[in-house]
């Protein structure tokens, strides 16, 4: 089980990261100037930011779940596989760059992730 909670910590944490710059990206556009006030109140009032922020909730909420069933040690290191599925998701999603240089970053995430779980035992 403590797996779930961490996979669904990474799950939301991901979801919120690409949601937010999916609507950054929608109202950005129509910016002429530097965001105002109102403009923030009204981002952060649209349903999909919202749904990031609750997202950034649950994370936290399965993350707590998490921790009980692991040693911060251990369980920590995983949430940087937050960060290659942001960077995958991205690429996939808003169609950004994958240099040589993103799949070095992911494959040392994931060799390091290797290293940490042979040192847990």
């Amino acid at each position: 089980m403590g797996y779930l909670y961490i996979a669904l910590t990474i799950a939301c944490t991901a979801y919120g990261q690409l949601i937010m710059k999916h609507e950054m990206n929608l109202v950005y556009e129509s910016l002429k100037h530097y965001p105002t006030v109102e403009f923030y109140i009204r981002f952060l009032l649209r349903p999909f930011v919202i749904s990031g922020f609750a997202a950034a909730g649950f994370a936290s909420l399965f993350w707590i779940a998490a921790l009980s069933k692991f040693e911060l040690s251990y369980a920590y290191p995983f949430m940087s596989l937050s960060f290659v599925c942001v960077v995958l998701l991205s690429i996939l999603v808003f169609g950004e760059s994958l240099n040589v240089f993103k799949m070095l970053g992911v494959a040392s995430i994931c060799v390091g992730l290797v290293f940490l779980g042979l040192g847990a035992r």
